[in-house]
């Protein structure tokens, strides 16, 4: 009865000094999909309401594949079409909403209660009376320094829990930031082709009537030489293009996480229209230091580290505390003598005597008083806390460039639909009206035609670099990522053949 009670005092102990921990935390902790609902909305509204889902068994990965199929399988895609693809099947986002999963399960640990050490120690004494157990020793020992710490334990795990979702979002947004700017990417390649295409038709022509002039006498050999080497240099500007379109949408693929069968999709063959209305974003800035995932994050990380700092503050002297509670049962043989007239009676009794334990185990701070610990703590906040700050500040600075290129990326890109392309085909309609009346010679036509193709090159780069830096307005608004490159790529421009006349 005496270690029954001595078990209780050490259980009643651990949850009066554990605090109390929610029901509403624990389930949502322990449940199946923990904090996916914040992910999956907070997700939603940034990408243009993609959905993403969590995949946890076969039947799950079963669907979601048939439902990837139905979506690319030999069907030209859409940017659109491409992010969700991506946000169903791309494995890599998958292992991130696992670290989610792993942050819950670590909350969910923190709340519960350390489990008491049991030690039982047997005593043996050859002896013929006593036999070979003489006492029986049961001690509970209970980490009171752990229980006490329990709830800031927990808030810190937390904290921890709700940056692992603020990560996931973000994980999730840089998903499709990427996918959709490799989607631009691999149309605008494969426009490029078409373009080369066109380019090579007039190159072919010019050259053939270069060799057939060449035969009459009429077109010397340097003119000749100029045509030929204008149609080369096209091919292999029309041979690398090829590879750049098929890389291009390689990475498109490996985004999108498809494989097997599922590769067999097409894109676009050019890049959709200028949008006749830009977005006015006056207050760009506070919408980005409100919105942006990774400045959350970095507040998230600052409060953590806050909290592990007054943990270590609250721990600084006192970095072990064990309460041992038990009992020693041991076992005695009385024997008592009793005289009956000339007869000496040996009569024997056995009793168990039980004697309580209870200690109190703790390190005395004399070699290591807490101060380095403490002076950890204090660096660490300060280190989260100019991070944070920094953070802030690239974000304003992030969002004015997103901006500024927005905007003028498209004015760039109207300027060669509204002005430069005009020019260009009036040039060359008016170089066919001076062919056909014998002013102008063949090539005068096809060297008009080339550099027509040549602005339509530019125009195309030029629209590229506008969905780009759309795209890019949204990364710098919600996250998920600024693009690697400093400056927009240039167009494919064709090798110049200086013109072939005779």
């Amino acid at each position: 009865m005496r270690k029954l009670r001595a078990i209780g005092v050490v259980l009643t102990t651990a949850v009066l000094l554990a605090g109390c921990v929610s029901q509403e935390q624990i389930a949502a902790y322990s449940d199946q999909y923990p904090g996916f609902q914040t992910v999956a909305s907070g997700t939603a509204a940034a990408s243009g309401q993609k959905e993403t889902v969590w995949i946890q068994n076969a039947e799950q990965a079963r669907q979601t594949a048939d439902r990837v199929q139905s979506l690319v399988h030999k069907k030209v895609i859409s940017a659109d079409t491409a992010v969700q693809v991506a946000l169903l099947n791309n494995r890599g986002l998958q292992a991130s909403y696992a670290g989610l999963g792993l942050s819950a399960a670590e909350a969910w640990q923190q709340t519960m209660l350390e489990n008491p050490v049991v030690s039982v120690g047997l005593l043996g004494l050859a002896h013929p009376e006593v036999g070979a157990l003489r006492a029986v020793e049961s001690i509970i020992v209970a980490n009171i320094l752990s229980l006490m710490t329990q709830k800031r334990r927990v808030d810190i795990a937390d904290t921890r829990f709700r940056q692992a979702q603020a990560t996931a979002i973000e994980d999730t947004l840089a998903l499709a930031a990427q996918t959709r700017r490799a989607w631009i990417d691999a149309v605008s390649a494969f426009e490029t082709v078409a373009y080369l295409n066109q380019a090579q038709a007039a190159a072919d022509a010019a050259s053939e009537l270069a060799q057939k002039l060449g035969e009459t006498g009429a077109l010397p050999k340097a003119g000749q030489a100029r045509e030929h080497a204008f149609f080369a240099e096209l091919t292999g500007q029309k041979a690398e293009a090829r590879l750049q379109a098929r890389l291009a949408k390689e990475r498109l693929t490996r985004l999108m996480g498809l494989w097997g069968q599922d590769v067999d999709y097409f894109v676009p063959d050019s890049l959709p229209p200028l949008p006749g209305a830009l977005r006015n974003l006056p207050g760009i800035e506070t919408d980005a230091l409100r919105s942006r995932i990774d400045l959350q994050v970095a507040r998230l990380e600052l409060e953590a580290v806050a909290r592990q700092y007054r943990l270590t503050e609250a721990t600084r002297y006192v970095s072990d505390l064990e309460l041992t509670v038990g009992i020693e049962a041991e076992r005695e043989i009385e024997t008592e003598y009793e005289l009956d007239g000339s007869e000496l009676h040996e009569e024997k009794s056995e009793k168990t005597i039980a004697t309580p334990q209870i200690e109190l185990e703790f390190a005395i701070p004399i070699f290591d008083s807490g101060r380095a610990r403490m002076r950890k703590g204090e660096f660490a906040y300060l280190q989260a806390a100019n991070r944070l700050a920094e953070k802030a500040v690239n974000i304003r600075s992030e969002a004015r460039s997103a901006y500024t290129a927005y905007r003028s990326t498209h004015e760039i890109a109207r300027h060669y639909r509204d002005a430069v392309l005009p020019l260009r085909k009036a040039i060359e309609e008016e170089s066919l009206l001076t062919y056909n009346g014998m002013i102008t010679s063949t090539f005068d036509l096809l060297a008009d035609t080339r550099a027509r193709i040549n602005t339509l090159l530019m125009a195309a780069n030029a629209r590229k670099n506008f969905w780009v830096a759309e795209a890019d307005l949204a990364a710098a608004i919600h996250g998920g990522g600024a693009r690697n490159s400093a400056s927009p790529g240039g167009p494919a421009m064709m090798a110049d053949a200086g013109g072939g006349g005779h």
